[in-house]
């Protein structure tokens, strides 16, 4: 189970309040909802004894009643539902937060399953209302309030109250039943003040809430049995094994009968032209659309037809589908018979997954919802309150994995994001010291010499160079082993590349380009006239090895020539495609996306076999898939790091300029300045709501497309990219731009029609498709796409429907990711995006670069474009993620020291001595547990490191992959230990120097101020 938490603002008039209005009681979907704007006020008039269930949970217990139309208005609006009173300060602007809607979605075989067997739609409600139960009183402990000057103080919460909208089909009117929780942003705290909930905190918690999800659907005893009743178990990713095979062809059956609906209705109104379809018309098209149509009004439908429908659809995929089954066995593992070390190790590598957008960092919070998916998906199944205690130990576990960025640091709250992997930081740290024995190792004195060659000389070859661009086809032709060229967008990376090239052969030395993925190698070897070829291919020729552990961590090895690969029982003879050597220079363009195993491979080659590396990117730029921070690592240690500081993309010299400030502001101060002249230059536009937002880039696109001009269009979120996609194709087909006669079906069931621009997500080398490559469907047939590149009119491939179906995708719109390294006339961005997303965005433009904000006011709007700027910017060292992981527990509320908390007016409930001696037994016994941990940990990096040690003087055979700890981790790790140890031994000498009876003050202590480990641990019932 998993969902996103959105964020419902009041919006300009307070139509925010009016769009939660329609939503909550009309039954109508998000997406259909985000499509048609805001609705009128008296959209929800008329709904008659339509009423909506709240819950108030409070530290005794949870209750609920039924809201009606203007009470739910009350509440949406932060007042009192039945008195009228308003609660805390009535925050009036647009922007302000009125509820924090999470969506728990469940694996959609659930809902096929719920629609075959009457008995498990009710065990299904049931494991839904329990989980309801449980994040409710997860939101409870773990959220917050902020009290005093700035919000500096956390106030622990006495009471929150969340509305439960039910939902049984997607907004395509496929069976998936969901649910929508709507967190009123009004709470109450412990001192009985009502004020707004801490909503950065709460975004943060919605990892750990997803991660309940999960562990409800696959270890819930009562749905398990319900499922082994009717013949059912689940498969390793969470699905009903039984029905796994129907829910994808059902969702592609599905979007066929909405192209066929679409098809049939144009062909009607062309055959009746200025007549509209009568309802018994659309009713017998509407057949075709039941599936996925998106009706306005979805309580409208006939259940038991819609149901019918369903199952029929169900039978044609699979005629047995429908008979029942004999029971089935249930064996669930004993929480004691789990690999708890493996689990530990699951957890991290969930939590480093989920850690790009941070540099790596992650929290504690994060390790625990790791632990949390880790426990859900090993076999177990118990009461969720029996599965804690595993939980509990897996985390501690999994902490011992981790390096602390700041151990001095006490009483950090779980949710600020100060950890990473040993893995990480040994990769970080040996990188940077194979960039540094690269950048000093020097080349051919003869070729350290000034070069000759002049941009005079270069203007023979019909090359025009700057200055700066002249200076970097030198580094690159040099004799330095490790060069760095930083080219912001626009600034003739492409042309000194060519010239580069032509030095090089000019003295008999080689350029081979390489870049992070094939596409764009196989750009920019077409455009400089080198060989080129992906990082990933170099490396591997040269006998790397990478594939993902049983932990889910990727790991990277080297064969050594007459050692067998173990994947493919091949013996590994050397390189073969790739030979390298001195004077070779290995050029990696787009090295801002070069990942960091990738980039400490290719280093570890080029000091092997002599070669040079020159990385020409920019750090500013989209980041890798993989962890980032290679080309800033580079910069920082290069024999010659080169900045380019000439801009050609842009028609407008001024604002080429202002890129290069936009690039990498120098403070929040000089942001602040630099959003100003974006403003002032007419590239800040301002919208009131989401929706504004949304309208603006889909008119931009068609006003910029009418002058004949191409646009790029630049979202912060995937799902943000589909929903301007599909607007724009569905003006596209109005205009008559598009038409309906033939349709193909795209991932994420996106319906693809001839004449749409899309973007390919997979290299496949038979059709000569590279991943990330944009194209214009020319023809759509019966089992094949027609596809002509954007930039390449003469370069035509063909996809087979399945390859559609699976990796292409609408790109009108697309994140950041999707547009790097094209350039068009037009570029506009979407609001918040990140540092990389808003430069790439507005560096992709010629003649015209816009970004839309959500603002009321130019202020607001300069504001918003500074604080994108400064968000998400590279962490090259660990020093550096440090400092942000610094700044991150600066921004946060801490906890009133205990002295003023004993003063206040409410504190903490507490039992006393009772409630002491439960907490400190926990916390001894999660402290023992990570000392355990750690050992184990040592004890295995020892071991490993002895293998490794012995295999290098035996006989060359398979190689298996390890993932060892650094010298460096090793011993951090033993101080830790050597720490902890001394701690809990301390712990245990003050607690009998200083009896729990004793009626002083400071030795009745609440159980969260016991010692900690940099790592607080909580009050009873919050976990870890």
């Amino acid at each position: 189970m998993r969902g996103g938490l959105e964020r419902w603002k009041r919006g300009v008039g307070s139509r925010g309040v009016r769009q939660a209005m329609d939503y909550a009681l009309r039954g109508t979907c998000d997406s259909h909802l985000r499509s048609s704007g805001a609705v009128a006020l008296d959209a929800y008039s008329g709904v008659g004894a339509a009423t909506v269930t709240r819950f108030v949970a409070a530290r005794d217990g949870v209750t609920h009643d039924e809201l009606d139309a203007d009470q739910l208005a009350s509440w949406v609006d932060g007042a009192d539902p039945l008195s009228g009173e308003h609660r805390g300060r009535r925050l009036e602007s647009p922007h302000a937060d009125l509820v924090l809607d999470s969506t728990v979605n469940a694996p959609k075989s659930f809902s096929i399953a719920a629609l075959i067997h009457p008995e498990l739609a009710t065990e299904f409600e049931a494991l839904q209302d329990r989980l309801r139960d449980r994040i409710i009183s997860t939101w409870l402990v773990e959220l917050n309030a902020r009290r005093g000057m700035g919000g500096r103080i956390r106030e622990d919460l006495a009471r929150i109250e969340v509305v439960e909208l039910q939902h049984r089909r997607s907004r395509a009117l496929d069976p998936h039943i969901h649910r929508h929780l709507w967190l009123g942003v009004k709470v109450q705290g412990l001192d009985a003040r009502w004020s707004n909930v801490d909503s950065r905190v709460a975004m943060r918690v919605q990892n750990l809430i997803n991660a309940e999800g999960d562990l409800a659907a696959r270890t819930d005893p009562e749905w398990l049995a319900a499922l082994a009743r009717h013949g059912y178990s689940l498969n390793e990713t969470g699905e009903i094994a039984e029905l796994a095979h129907v829910v994808r062809p059902l969702s592609r059956r599905s979007n066929q009968i909405e192209a066929n609906r679409a098809v049939h209705l144009a062909r009607w109104r062309t055959e009746h032209p200025g007549e509209e379809p009568s309802h018994d018309v659309l009713q017998r098209i509407d057949r075709y659309a039941w599936a996925t149509g998106r009706p306005d009004k979805p309580h409208d439908l006939d259940e038991a037809a819609w149901a019918g429908l369903v199952r029929d659809e169900i039978t044609d995929l699979d005629v047995y589908v429908l008979n029942a089954r004999p029971p089935v066995e249930l064996r669930p593992r004993h929480p004691d018979a789990v690999d708890r070390a493996l689990l530990a190790r699951r957890a991290v590598v969930d939590a480093d997954e989920r850690s790009r957008s941070n540099n790596g960092r992650f929290s504690v919070l994060d390790v625990r919802a790791g632990a949390t998916r880790a426990v859900a998906a090993s076999d177990v199944s118990g009461a969720r309150d029996e599965l804690q205690r595993l939980i509990d130990d897996v985390t501690w576990r999994a902490l011992a994995h981790t390096r602390d960025l700041l151990p001095d640091a006490q009483g950090k709250p779980a949710h600020v994001k100060a950890l990473v992997t040993h893995e990480f930081a040994d990769l970080k740290t040996r990188l940077g010291e194979r960039l540094t024995c690269l950048s000093v190792s020097g080349g051919d004195p003869a070729d350290q010499q000034q070069d000759h060659v002049t941009t005079e000389n270069s203007l023979k070859l019909g090359i025009r160079l700057d200055p700066t661009q002249a200076a970097a086809a030198l580094a690159v032709a040099g004799g330095e082993r490790l060069v760095t060229v930083t080219g912001p967008a626009g600034t003739g990376k492409t042309t000194l590349l060519r010239a580069a090239r032509w030095m090089l052969e000019a003295k008999g030395r080689r350029m081979l380009i390489v870049a992070p993925t094939r596409k764009a190698a196989a750009v920019a070897s077409r455009e400089i006239g080198a060989t080129g070829t992906s990082v990933h291919a170099l490396v591997a020729d040269h006998g790397w090895r990478w594939r993902t552990d049983d932990a889910g961590a990727q790991v990277w090895w080297r064969l050594r020539p007459g050692q067998r690969d173990p994947a493919t029982g091949v013996i590994f003879r050397g390189p073969r495609h790739m030979r390298l050597g001195p004077g070779m220079r290995i050029v990696v363009d787009e090295a801002g996306m070069l990942d960091l195993h990738a980039a400490d491979a290719l280093t570890a080659l080029a000091l092997e076999t002599g070669a040079g590396v020159a990385l020409v990117g920019d750090p500013h730029q989209a980041t890798p898939v993989g962890h980032a921070g290679a080309m800033a690592l580079a910069q920082r240690r290069a024999g010659r790091a080169i900045e380019l500081s000439g801009v050609h993309r842009f028609d407008d010299p001024l604002y080429a300029a202002l890129t290069l400030c936009l690039r990498s502001p120098r403070s929040a101060e000089d942001a602040a300045n630099i959003a100003a002249e974006l403003q002032r230059t007419g590239h800040v536009r301002h919208v009131p709501d989401s929706d504004a937002a949304r309208a603006a880039l889909v008119d931009g696109y068609f006003h910029r497309q009418a002058l004949s001009r191409t646009v790029a269009i630049v979202t912060a979120t995937n799902d943000e990219a589909a929903q301007v996609n599909e607007a724009i194709q569905q003006q596209r087909v109005e205009r008559g731009q598009l038409g309906l006669g033939r349709m193909a079906i795209g991932s994420e069931e996106q319906r693809i029609l001839e004449g749409d621009v899309v973007q390919t997500r997979r290299n496949d080398r038979t059709a000569g498709i590279e991943n990330r490559a944009i194209w214009t469907v020319t023809r759509i047939g019966p089992a094949a796409l027609e596809l002509q590149r954007m930039d390449d009119s003469a370069d035509v491939r063909t996809i087979t429907r399945e390859y559609a179906a699976e990796h292409v995708h609408l790109a009108y719109a697309t994140t950041v990711h999707g547009i790097q390294g094209e350039t068009t006339d037009t570029s506009l961005v979407g609001p918040g995006v990140d540092a990389s997303g808003l430069y790439v965005g507005l560096t992709r433009g010629r003649r015209h670069n816009e970004a839309i904000v959500i603002s009321t006011t130019d202020s607001g709007a300069r504001k918003v474009i500074a604080d994108e700027m400064m968000r998400g910017l590279p962490e090259p060292d660990l020093e550096d993620a440090a400092h942000a992981a610094y700044r991150d527990l600066s921004r946060t509320a801490h906890d009133m020291d205990p002295e003023s908390r004993a003063g206040s007016v409410a504190t903490r409930p507490s039992d006393g001595d009772r409630a002491f001696e439960s907490g400190y037994r926990r916390w001894v016994a999660q402290v023992t547990a990570w000392i355990l941990a750690a050992r184990t940990a040592l004890l295995h990096a020892h071991a490993v490191s002895a293998a490794d040690e012995a295999q290098h003087h035996a006989r060359l055979g398979a190689v298996e992959p390890h993932a060892e700890l650094s010298a460096t981790s090793r011993a951090e790790l033993e101080t830790r230990l050597t720490c902890y140890e001394r701690m809990l031994a301390d712990a245990d000498q003050q607690r009998h120097e200083a009896p729990v009876s004793d009626a002083r003050p400071d030795a009745r202590r609440d159980p969260g101020e016991l010692p900690n480990l940099g790592l607080n641990p909580p009050a009873e019932g919050r976990g870890i």
